[in-house]
């Protein structure tokens, strides 16, 4: 029976990973990776992004001062028992500190911020869980890779000491006249050839271990070795392959959810704005006159206010209506994204599902090959030691079990890889957030 795997996030940049099992490296990636990471800054800089929308519920407090020469003051008339005289307005300096508080009550823009911040939140966790299942899965299979080049390189070891035996046998029959030299001259040239499988398995070995360090955030040139539990890698194999796709457990299919519902408000906001808008107000002002510079803030002349404001936008060249129309489109859209979405993982997990079959029928076989030609090889080995068979016939039974080691061993990397193809299919990798 398949059930949910799940991983941890522990672990700092300082820790060694020595001799680490699976479950180590990918606790290890989860916590430092650097896309990871930038993942859950983005959650954060979201989050700030919220409370900068909704700022706008709190009263905005606002201050500022002018100063005012006056070049030339305005004259007025003044008509007194029949005599008109000039009357001059004002005084030649004037300044003002004004302090206001504005706070809005009924605001469209302020309305859908507070409705949407939920599944902003929402958004940004899925982000970061997309991120980290991703992942998981990449860890995984370049883990396994490693290990299975690992392995490689031992059976490659072990052709090479078994190859060497030979050639020394062959020398030694050679020089004691009981054989041509060509079986010694083959022996040569498997021998060589088997060398540079190994030398070309060393260096192939470290990019992939250096690969995988990349994958996990490992830096610098600490230790670095892996622990390989084969007996509990092939238990975990076998998964039920009756469990069928659900798509709310795919967190691609959530993320989209989660846009639509935003569109869905941002619909809803464009309805809203034909409403009006509610803000009030109030102030305090300190105002300085004198024709005297220096004389100017000797005195002050306080007034203050306090008002209401109604905003109501009547008509604005049909730019709401073609934006509500817009936004029910964009809903339109992401339902469509929603059904291919669906079509997507069913294609997925039935390809994921077929892999893993067809993988898990090869790793038997393959299996099954590794334990008969090694009896092979054993056999012709004894027959070849009392003349019975040529040396050709030994070669072609070890190269035989050297081949059926290796197709065991990429089996078994195929059939991890696809496994992790169908959990993820499944949407049953999760992580702790």
């Amino acid at each position: 029976m398949m059930c949910s795997v799940a991983f941890g996030q522990t672990g700092d940049n300082n820790k060694v990973l020595s001799n680490a099992s699976l479950q180590e490296i990918i606790n290890y990636a989860l916590a430092n990776k650097p896309g990871v990471k930038q993942s859950l800054i983005d959650e954060e800089i979201g989050e700030r992004d919220i409370k900068s929308a909704l700022s706008g519920w709190f009263p905005q407090i606002s201050g500022d001062g002018s100063y005012n020469y006056n070049l030339k003051q305005q004259v007025s008339t003044l008509t007194m028992n029949g005599e008109t005289s000039l009357l001059v307005l004002g005084t030649k300096h004037t300044s003002a500190f004004t302090l206001q508080a504005d706070q809005k009550f009924l605001d469209a823009g302020l309305i859908q911020a507070s409705k949407a911040s939920k599944y902003y939140r929402q958004q940004y966790k899925q982000s970061t869980e997309n991120t980290k299942i991703n992942t998981v899965i990449s860890v995984s299979k370049a883990y396994f890779d490693v290990l299975t080049s690992r392995e490689q390189l031992k059976i490659i070891t072990e052709n090479i000491a078994r190859l060497e035996k030979q050639l020394k046998d062959a020398k030694a029959q050679y020089e004691n006249g009981l054989v041509d030299k060509t079986d010694y001259q083959r022996a040569q040239i498997s021998l060589s050839n088997s060398k540079a499988d190994k030398k070309r398995a060393e260096e192939l070995i470290k990019y992939k271990y250096a690969y995988l360090k990349e994958l996990v955030g490992y830096e610098g040139d600490k230790e670095f070795s892996l622990n390989f539990d084969a007996v509990k890698m092939e238990n975990e194999i076998l998964i039920d392959t009756n469990q069928r796709e659900t798509y709310e457990n795919r967190v691609e299919y959530r993320l989209l959810q989660t846009q639509k519902q935003l569109q869905r408000l941002n619909t809803s906001y464009n309805k809203w704005s034909f409403l009006p808008s509610i803000s009030g107000f109030i102030n305090y002002n300190w105002n300085y006159l004198n024709d005297n510079f220096s004389d100017l803030y000797d005195k002050t002349y306080p007034s203050s206010l306090f008002g209401l404001k109604l905003n109501l936008p009547i008509f604005q060249g049909t730019k709401r209506i073609q934006e509500l129309k817009k936004s029910q489109l964009q809903e339109q859209r992401i339902d469509l994204d929603l059904v291919n979405t669906k079509n997507q993982i069913k294609t997925q997990y039935e390809q994921a599902m077929a892999t893993y079959r067809a993988n898990l029928n090869d790793w038997k076989t393959a299996g099954a090959n590794v334990e008969i030609s090694r009896q092979v090889y054993q056999t012709i080995k004894l027959q070849y030691d009392e003349g019975i068979k040529t040396y050709l016939d030994l070669m072609t039974s070890e190269t035989d079990l050297r081949t059926a080691q290796l197709n065991y061993l990429n089996s078994l990397y195929s059939l991890l890889s696809s496994r992790l193809d169908v959990q993820q299919a499944l949407g049953t990798i999760t992580v702790n957030q």
